[in-house]
């Protein structure tokens, strides 16, 4: 099923507090795929924001007036730089300012641009500390890699203007040909700008955001996250738990035995291999100990494979989570000896659609595969 589904039924509004923003941080992450930054240092931010201002105005987009101007906002560049330089605030609010003055309106509503990651959290700050409702949706049902990955695009609207900031007061307006040219010139000013800065994508006229939004998926990660932490506190199976809530297939189980990572071009690129093992949670035996995965990742997890073979494929959300707690393991900081298990869980359905494939399926990231639709394991 997929992410619009398996949120609960919406509400046409209802209060983001700081003790939400641990369960939606970990269910960021996990929807993340791997990418979208690791969503502690955000939550962090959201947190002490929502204590210092009170709590976020979390919106359904039904309840969005047609003549409301949203914002898309996020961070862009490489996980690992964003965990070492927290935002310093201004930036958002100059990101803000200026998109507001490039679209010639004032901005009414703020949201997630993806919900995997620190993206999730990235305009909960500002929402509250401007006095902003924020859209309970994002523009992928996940985290992508790259800009252009977004419904707004699948739907035909070019990303221009975009507007990046940085926590040095430097504010950059790009206006360009279409998305891709969006997408590598604001790659170029993220890495100059010490690999990561904050990105306002053009406003989004109420009328047109049912089109274009995933809807309630903040409310989704934060039941996601919720799942996670009940299962550990009455000692059941947090995956199994996960799995139900998402409607996930569970694919492996095994011991990371080798990363192969390194930082190119402002993304995470890699592969992992992982060694099955005998799962004690489950009766069945579990895999063999010389059943390998093979799961590749530039930012997210984006393919897995099997004796060469795959076995799942972005742009479905491959998932790779801690065996005994069910935390989320990004790409960035998967290593030697962790013990995980792989989930496979339904992408929004426009993705599997053949203009949704041709922008986020296996052959865009130069797989020589085609996508590989959710099955049992």
């Amino acid at each position: 099923m997929s992410t619009e589904q398996t949120a609960a039924a919406p509400v046409a509004a209802r209060a983001l507090a700081a003790d939400d923003m641990a369960d939606l941080a970990r269910g960021a992450a996990i929807l993340g795929s791997g990418g979208g930054g690791n969503p502690y240092m955000g939550q962090l931010i959201a947190e002490r924001a929502l204590t210092d201002h009170g709590d976020a105005q979390l919106v359904d987009v039904e309840s969005v007036p047609a003549e409301a101007v949203i914002l898309p906002l996020a961070v862009m560049g490489a996980p690992t730089v964003f965990q070492e330089r927290l935002l310093a605030g201004d930036e958002v609010h100059r990101a803000i300012t200026r998109a507001g003055i490039e679209a010639g309106r004032s901005v009414t509503h703020l949201m997630a641009v993806e919900v995997g990651g620190v993206n999730a959290t990235t305009p909960i700050a500002p929402a509250v500390e401007m006095g902003l409702p924020l859209v309970d949706a994002d523009l992928m049902g996940r985290a992508f890699p790259e800009l252009p990955m977004v419904l707004t695009t699948l739907a035909g609207r070019t990303l221009s203007p975009v507007v990046l900031a940085d926590d040095k007061g430097n504010v950059v307006t790009i206006e360009a040909v279409d998305s891709d040219w969006s997408e590598r010139i604001a790659r170029v000013v993220a890495v100059a700008m010490g690999g990561t800065a904050v990105i306002a994508l053009p406003v989004i006229a109420g009328a047109d955001l049912g089109c274009v939004a995933v809807r309630g998926t903040l409310t989704l990660a934060q039941q996601v996250g919720a799942t996670v932490r009940r299962s550990r506190e009455e000692h059941r199976d947090p995956i199994e738990s996960l799995c139900t809530k998402l409607g996930a297939t569970r694919l492996f189980h095994g011991r990371v035995l080798d990363v192969d990572r390194e930082l190119t071009g402002g993304f995470v690129q890699g592969h992992a291999v992982i060694e099955g093992v005998p799962n004690h949670r489950r009766k069945e035996a579990g895999h063999s100990q010389t059943d390998k995965l093979v799961v590749d990742f530039q930012n997210e997890y984006l393919l897995a494979r099997q004796a060469g073979a795959p076995v799942a494929t972005t742009p479905n959300l491959i998932c790779v989570l801690e065996t005994e707690t069910g935390e989320p393991v990004p790409a960035d900081v998967l290593r030697y000896g962790l013990r995980v298990t792989v989930i496979v869980a339904h992408c929004d359905p426009r993705w599997t659609s053949a203009e949704g494939l041709a922008l986020v399926g296996p052959q865009h990231f130069g797989y020589d595969c085609t996508f590989s639709p959710l099955t049992n394991h």
